[in-house]
């Protein structure tokens, strides 16, 4: 029989969020568990995206994406360089391929400001060329506050934050089932060491899962838990030197930011996501999808050579609306309140911005579980 544990609290999910979510409540001075299924901490979503810290331009005036995204950045760039995390704000340029692509750039302007980002302003085509010679465009938007991080670095501050305050995070343990009972949670865990917890706090900050681990525990009001659409982006790495030193976006398309130039931090670069609706996980990059790729990239990068894009890796974004829906939606975290349990909070639809927004989704998550 699967010894039972008695916990404090309980975080499922070892992803950037996740992690940030536990160091914030061990540094408030709870003993906390982390839970994380896989073998190592961030190596699903977390370890599949751009490395972008956003600047938020682009989400809805009274969002959490826009609140936390902008509050989360300047948390997130104290936080590297108070850590010495690796990192380069590198700013970026929102790219206008056409004249008709102007006013999208003009009210991405406008919504950057209502969102609080105040350092946005345009500039022409000769400006753009000026600064980005290999680029071409109508017209651009510049970003001085967007950047860049290694997501992997950052992971391993918030681990030794957690531990350095007394938490636990443990990988191969995944939540099979659960049950909300009285004022606590009892979760059945497997792996190496099954065991049944129960737990005076629970987050679910499962991301891609959370919906799953929802749905797995009994008691909880199946009318709590939102839609569930997971939209899958392909990335290809370019052979040969980057052509721009900042990132290079196009203008959005449904479901994303579009088919941008993203960089690593040792300065190579990579083109990606691409949207794809898809109903299962899977991380295969078909290499026919680079033909899309050279059509969108060579409406910003005229010179992009055949056979200079190879398949690099894909990532899948858990959101709350689909395609029929523009493919937007928000961020959902619900306190006891929306989950109608004490001791159960729950994190859905935690995509991008996920990582920039994650110490100031830690903040909102611990107020509420206060």
């Amino acid at each position: 029989m699967a010894e039972v544990l008695d916990l404090d609290c309980v975080v499922v999910g070892g992803g950037v969020v996740g992690l940030a979510v536990a160091r914030e409540i061990a540094i408030g001075g709870r003993e906390v568990v982390l839970l994380e299924a896989e073998p190592t901490t961030g190596s699903v979503t977390s370890a599949r995206n751009s490395e972008v810290i956003h600047a938020g331009l682009y989400y809805a005036t009274g969002s959490l994406k826009a609140e936390l995204c902008v509050a989360g950045k300047r948390m997130l760039y104290d936080y590297c360089r108070l850590r010495s995390v690796p990192h380069r704000n590198c700013g970026k340029l929102v790219v206008a391929a056409s004249e008709a692509e102007l006013g999208y750039l003009e009210k991405l302007s406008r919504q950057a400001r209502a969102n609080g980002v105040e350092d946005c302003y345009l500039i022409d085509a000769a400006e753009l060329t000026r600064r980005e010679p290999q680029i071409r465009g109508f017209a651009a938007l510049v970003s001085p506050s967007t950047g860049l991080i290694d997501s992997h670095g950052l992971m391993q501050a918030y681990t030794a934050d957690i531990e350095a305050n007394g938490g636990a995070v443990v990988c191969n343990s995944p939540v099979v089932e659960g049950e909300l009972v009285a004022d606590r949670v009892r979760l059945s865990v497997g792996g190496r060491d099954p065991a049944i917890i129960e737990a005076r706090l629970v987050v679910n900050a499962a991301g891609l899962n959370a919906w799953a681990l929802s749905g797995s525990l009994l008691g909880l009001n199946a009318g709590t838990i939102p839609p569930r659409h997971y939209a899958k982006g392909c990335y290809f790495a370019l052979t040969g030197r980057a052509p721009a030193t900042q990132l290079i976006y196009p203008v959005p398309e449904p479901g994303g930011l579009g088919v941008h130039l993203t960089l690593d931090l040792a300065g190579q670069a990579r083109f990606g996501p691409d949207v794809e609706w898809v109903e299962a996980i899977d991380y295969d990059v078909d290499p026919v999808r680079a033909e899309k790729f050279y059509s969108a990239i060579r409406r910003y990068w005229p010179d992009l050579a055949d056979g200079a894009l190879q398949p690099a890796y894909a990532g899948i974004r858990p959101k709350i609306a689909g395609p029929d829906a523009g493919g937007g939606g928000d961020f959902v975290i619900q306190g006891p309140q929306q989950t109608g349990h004490p001791a159960y909070l729950a994190l859905y639809g935690i995509e991008s911005p996920g990582l920039t927004a994650s110490l100031a989704i830690a903040q909102k998550v611990a107020q509420l579980a206060a």
